[in-house]
């Protein structure tokens, strides 16, 4: 997993302007997958960011960087709350609330629709894709159900900020350096 594959990504967390991104990347075995998490975590200690490695299948790992402070907020939301209990997580801290996505994504044979309040989408949207689908204003990131203007605004400063990332990536600029601490 190259550094440069995580900026692409994951910008957006990385500059704390996102709560958390998720991609998938290919790794020989299990262990790999563990010993690449575990290192950009010794890497990225003291910026507010963690990785997770959410799951691994036919030798592709599902990573997880998100900043804990913020996806604790997230999930604070009434709305949110309910989204998940609806779901059968049971809300006491975000690391339960982690740990029943990745049994969630274990067992399901889709993403549970729930992961968009995993990633900083709006509950509104994450609850109008779960409860009315075909009802959506706009898609960019994510479907939107609420607030378009808003949304619209973010998915351009999400794409701005991944460009400029990756710019400053070509250049030399190291994942440390890029990533914002809080």
């Amino acid at each position: 997993m190259s550094d440069e594959l995580v900026i692409r990504h994951c910008a957006p967390t990385l500059a704390s302007i996102k709560t958390a991104n998720l991609f998938s990347c290919f790794f020989s075995n299990r262990q790999e997958m563990q010993e690449h998490v575990r290192n950009l975590n010794l890497r990225l200690k003291g910026k507010g960011l963690r990785v997770l490695p959410l799951w691994f299948k036919e030798n592709r790992g599902l990573i997880y960087v998100y900043r804990p402070g913020k996806l604790s907020k997230d999930l604070r939301n009434e709305l949110a709350e309910s989204l998940l209990k609806n779901c059968g997580y049971s809300c006491t801290d975000e690391n339960a609330c982690l740990r029943k996505l990745i049994e969630r994504l274990k067992q399901l044979s889709d993403f549970p629709h729930e992961i968009g309040l995993f990633l900083g989408y709006p509950p509104e949207d994450v609850d109008g894709f779960i409860n009315r689908r075909d009802e959506s204003k706009c898609c960019g990131c994510w479907k939107v159900y609420g607030d378009v203007d808003s949304a619209q605004k973010l998915f351009a400063r999400y794409r701005k900020c991944t460009e400029i990332y990756c710019k400053l990536c070509q250049e030399g600029k190291s994942l440390e350096k890029l990533t914002v601490a809080v």
